[in-house]
């Protein structure tokens, strides 16, 4: 009785859909066409970011590696002939150097930890319990992710937001707003079930327009900045789960909304070692 009810639903969906004017079609695909290219850029400059963030550990690891190396030599000159005294003000100097900046390295990655853990423990405490059930907020190397299910955020087998939707986009945005210095990729992500619709030829198409769908909320209904979002769409291609089950499949059905630090503001101030003063 309920698959019969589903195919009833699904038939009449198609039916509506296929009323769809052609110009409601081309301007589908005039924005599929942006979208693509937004998402190759955003795509492109997500994978930057992380690499990028995620160097700062690999150069604190290489600066404490030099700073052991010095500390080794320095021990050896303390024991060696007369003309280590020259030697060893020299790997003095050389020291203090490599410290201070390997404490800038440390107080820039202490900064970035602690931002981005008041950015999740915010957002966290103003959703509900239910809303948590929906939504799942992590940090990985300096990126905070925010992944909403399909099932509270679209109207089903659509790309239009739901009402229900609109109450948690709201506090996210709020959160969002209060960190001016983070930019936002907001990144639709589907299972491998193939979609069969006139005016969305697959999973990218579908997987794109949530997330223009989202980004143009948080501009038009929330207030945020357009200068800070990234629409992107993956298809099926980034699953976190197998697709073999419901559950999986469940779990791949989501919108990502992640937040990172301006990469040109976080790289000055990466690249700015401190200066030696004597």
């Amino acid at each position: 009785m309920k698959s019969s009810f589903l195919v009833s639903i699904l038939s009449i969906s198609v039916l509506a859909v296929g009323c769809v004017s052609q110009k409601k079609y081309n301007e589908l695909q005039s924005r599929h066409s942006q979208l693509a290219s937004q998402n190759q850029q955003c795509q492109s400059d997500l994978s930057s970011a992380k690499t990028r963030i995620g160097s700062l550990d690999d150069q604190l690891a290489s600066e404490r590696a030099n700073l052991t190396s010095l500390q080794a030599a320095l021990d050896k000159c303390l024991t060696a002939s007369t003309q280590g005294g020259v030697n060893i003000a020299k790997l003095v100097d050389e020291i203090n150097a490599s410290n201070k900046y390997i404490q800038h390295l440390v107080n820039l990655k202490n900064k970035s930890d602690s931002l981005n853990m008041v950015l999740t423990n915010n957002l966290t405490r103003s959703l509900d319990r239910d809303e948590l059930k929906e939504i799942d907020v992590k940090v990985l190397k300096g990126v905070v992710y925010i992944s909403l299910s399909d099932n509270m955020l679209y109207k089903t087998g659509s790309y239009e937001i739901s009402e229900v939707a609109g109450a948690t986009l709201g506090k996210i945005a709020k959160v969002i707003k209060d960190y001016r210095e983070y930019d936002v990729l907001v990144e639709g992500n589907t299972d491998d079930v193939p979609i069969n619709r006139p005016n969305i030829r697959n999973n990218w198409d579908l997987s794109a327009l949530r997330a223009s769908s989202v980004v143009q909320a948080l501009q038009t209904d929330y207030g945020v900045d357009p200068k800070r979002l990234t629409a992107g769409g993956r298809g099926e291609y980034n699953p976190v789960a197998s697709n073999d089950t419901e559950a999986g499949k469940m779990r791949n059905r989501r919108t990502q909304i992640i937040v990172t630090p301006k990469l040109d503001q976080f790289m000055d101030l990466i690249e700015k070692a401190p200066e030696n003063k004597d």
